[in-house]
């Protein structure tokens, strides 16, 4: 009996271990909350002043806190490290609140973020500063962009739209009122299209007017013509409908100079227009040129382009600029449009002058992880803005049909803008497949 009762004891111990380390690697969320939060919170515990004195992240303490250690509670003085506000656990990790002393910054912490890493045995480790003397440390206890799932709570809001997951588990949100010019660079098969899919399945569902330009003769946006407001498909194309853009951005500041407002959210809700934003596909596809002929159509588009990035922003008029290469091989403005786009969004790409081109007057310490994207992680990025702040993201994978089918389903929301009428794209007919009929049966009685 007593062999019987120790071969079911090592039988379910074996059992449990196998199912841990199943869990471990076909369900990390499961594994994270019944193993990984636990020892991580124990360790951050037990060698949290150890590991921040060892990586040079405490303070002396001031006259006054070493005289009292000294005189009145008779022990040594010993430095002082941020001291922890609050510990909280996730599905993902380890948020911690940390009250910086004086004389620590939040970039001390950033640059010892790898040594924290180790330290305390996570995947990986962020610092987001929440408000003046106060961060937080970001815990990620597992690869978080191996299976990318948007967290629950991620909507598009306003004229906010998650489109990705960061390393540290939260929502990658593209905000057009924080940034409203942006530019995506990555090499083919990085993931830029499926970048732009959830880009525009995020916005279809807002109330705002999509105006696509796509001189590979549409073949990415055409499908989304239920939802756009307007299509340029040939570089001639876009040059008329960049034109049209210019003159609506200056009749809107005319309509602004007579309210006396700055920009279109100091209007009454009833008299603010509507925001476009525009997403151009390719963008060198606009500026090369094969004849001198093309050269004043080239000047077109690339004044009406700085024009619209310098100063749209004002009155609710948004650029999405994607290519694989955006450089000032490309000819005169280039350079002066890239300026202009603030946002940066870099996948893997080809070469490091690619990466630098995106991310080096923005966030130079991105360029070297642009450059580190394996093939084999399509959809994986670098995003930065011009407060020097980056963050690894990735996609997730996102079908074409599914960003048609929510295109059709908010087609109602494609707002009335007559200048762009000649503009707009013809939707096709949806054709069954074969064997399937779109005609619903009547109801059979009796």
């Amino acid at each position: 009996m007593a062999d019987l009762t120790m071969w079911l004891e090592a039988t379910g111990a074996l059992a449990g271990a196998g199912g841990l380390g199943y869990a471990k690697v076909r369900a990390p969320r499961v594994y994270w909350s019944l193993v990984g939060l636990p020892v991580t919170w124990g360790r951050f515990t037990i060698t949290y002043r150890s590991t921040m004195d060892v990586c040079g992240l405490t303070v002396q303490p001031s006259r006054l806190r070493a005289l009292i250690a000294r005189n009145v509670a008779r022990r040594e003085v010993l430095p002082v490290p941020p001291k922890v506000r609050r510990v909280r656990g996730t599905s993902t990790g380890l948020r911690v609140t940390l009250r910086l002393p004086a004389g620590l910054e939040p970039a001390d912490l950033m640059a010892a973020s790898e040594r924290l890493r180790h330290a305390w045995g996570v995947h990986s480790v962020t610092i987001a500063e929440t408000k003046p003397g106060y961060v937080e440390l970001r815990m990620t206890g597992y690869d978080v962009l191996r299976r990318v799932r948007l967290p629950r709570g991620a909507r598009p809001d306003g004229l906010a739209v998650p489109v990705a997951l960061r390393e540290d588990g939260t929502a990658f949100v593209r905000d057009y009122r924080k940034v409203p010019m942006a530019l995506t660079l990555g090499a083919n098969n990085s993931g830029k299209s499926v970048y732009q899919r959830n880009l525009i399945k995020g916005l279809a569902r807002l109330p705002v007017a999509l105006v696509g330009i796509d001189c590979k003769r549409g073949v990415e946006q055409k499908a989304y013509a239920s939802r756009l407001s307007a299509l340029a498909t040939t570089p001639d194309d876009a040059a008329s409908l960049l034109d049209v853009l210019v003159a609506e951005m200056e009749s809107r500041f005319d309509l602004l100079s007579s309210r006396g407002a700055s920009d279109v959210w100091e209007l009454p809700e009833a008299l603010r227009p509507v925001p476009v934003v525009v997403l151009v596909d390719e963008v060198a596809e606009l500026f090369l040129i094969s004849s001198k002929k093309d050269e004043e159509r080239r000047e077109r588009i690339v004044t009406a382009l700085i024009r619209l990035a310098q100063m749209a922003r004002a009155v609710g008029i948004y650029l999405e600029v994607c290519g694989q290469r955006f450089g000032s091989e490309l000819g005169r403005g280039a350079t002066m449009l890239r300026a202009q786009l603030t946002g940066r969004v870099v996948h893997r790409v080809n070469d490091k002058q690619t990466a630098e081109m995106g991310l080096a007057d923005v966030a130079p310490d991105a360029v070297m992880a642009a450059g580190l994207i394996p093939a084999e992680r399509p959809g994986t990025a670098v995003a930065a803005d011009s407060s020097g702040g980056w963050a690894k993201i990735r996609t997730p994978h996102t079908s074409r049909d599914e960003v048609v089918a929510v295109c059709r389903e908010f087609a109602h929301l494609v707002p009335d803008l007559p200048a762009l009428e000649p503009f707009r794209p013809h939707v096709p007919a949806v054709v069954p497949a074969p064997g399937v009929s779109l005609v619903k049966p009547l109801p059979v009685t009796d």
